[in-house]
């Protein structure tokens, strides 16, 4: 299994990377600038989040997906919400985060509430964003897809730092999830019928919001991935217009989710978000993340790996090494 939580990592990181330079911008705004992204690219000057990254580099998703694992290394893979709090913090503060413009919204404000000394929780509970999904991929090579209850407490429990509502937990859930089902099956169906059966028990574990149905969504993602199997854009067309692309969590990952399904690869999903339009680095990390765990690395490109080793100077077999040895035993 170790060479599938890699390629989990590695897809992560890939599709985080893919989709850096266009975070954030709007479909028809991708198209006009860049027609079709076909290869990692540096940030753009005029994109006021990814200015600041060169080819190959991954964003905060990854970032922060990392810093939770280093803190679950420290805790023996007990969550702790102040030491995950804490690391996230210290990495927020080597990178410049908050003034950079690189903290999602609900981070942004819930890790500036940790660091005063003040409760967020009054602000997490409210959350609709994708921060805890986004970050959750690696989360998901700890378990079976059969410890759905196990898989969504230790969700909920590394999330509550900046996310407690019912859609952020649900999400975050239903991504670990995919991973689970993608790595041990290598299914797309399977993939997303063990995606859709732990929202449900997600959905209890965080505070109510007036949200969509995750589910719903995805199957609707999931329906357009089967009807258009043989045109790429048409079915970016209507996941962009019709299930969202945003940083709501009902949008994100359902997306994502659906990508994942359509493509089942690294390289096509990561290409396919890049050019998606909107969040297109968290749907990209999330999606691609699943793809990586169905086929390990040898279903990613060599000079793909390379790229990511050399832009963000990583070391993810260590990380890979870790979730290995800890697989089955949280």
């Amino acid at each position: 299994m170790k060479d599938k939580i890699l390629g989990v990592l590695y897809g992560m990181a890939i599709g985080d990377a893919m989709g850096m330079p266009p975070e954030l911008w709007s479909r028809k705004r991708v198209l006009e600038h860049y027609g079709e992204i076909v290869d990692f690219l540096d940030g753009c000057p005029e994109n006021i989040i990814s200015y600041q990254y060169k080819a190959g580099q991954f964003t905060d998703d990854t970032s922060q997906a990392l810093t939770i694992l280093d803190s679950l290394a420290e805790t023996d893979f007990v969550p702790s919400a102040e030491s995950i709090a804490e690391h996230i913090l210290r990495w927020a503060e080597r990178e410049n985060a908050f003034e950079n413009n690189i903290l999602g919204p609900t981070s942004k404000v819930a890790l500036q509430l940790f660091r005063e000394g003040k409760d967020a929780r009054s602000f997490s509970d409210e959350a609709v964003s994708n921060g805890a999904a986004m970050r959750i991929a690696p989360v998901g090579t700890l378990f079976e897809p059969e410890d759905r209850e196990r898989l969504s407490d230790y969700v909920a429990a590394i999330s509550q730092v900046t996310h407690t509502s019912d859609i952020t937990i649900a999400g975050a859930s239903m991504i670990a999830m995919a991973v689970a089902s993608a790595m041990k099956y290598g299914d797309r169906e399977r993939m997303i019928e063990d995606a859709l059966s732990v929202e449900s028990y997600a959905m209890s574990l965080g505070a109510s919001t007036p949200s969509p149905s995750l589910s719903a969504r995805t199957k609707l993602a999931v329906g357009y991935a089967r009807e258009y199997r043989e045109d790429s854009r048409a079915f970016l067309e209507h996941i962009y217009n019709i299930i969202g692309a945003g940083v709501n969590t009902s949008e994100s990952v359902p997306a994502a989710l659906a990508i994942a399904y359509y493509s089942f690869d690294v390289r096509t999903c990561a290409l396919l978000c890049a050019n998606l339009g909107g969040d297109t680095d968290t749907i990209g990390a999330m999606a691609a993340a699943i793809c990586g765990g169905a086929a390990g690395t040898a279903g990613i490109p060599d000079s793909y790996m390379a790229k990511i080793r050399q832009a963000n100077k990583v070391d993810l077999e260590k990380y890979a090494q870790l979730l290995a040895e800890k697989r089955g035993k949280v």
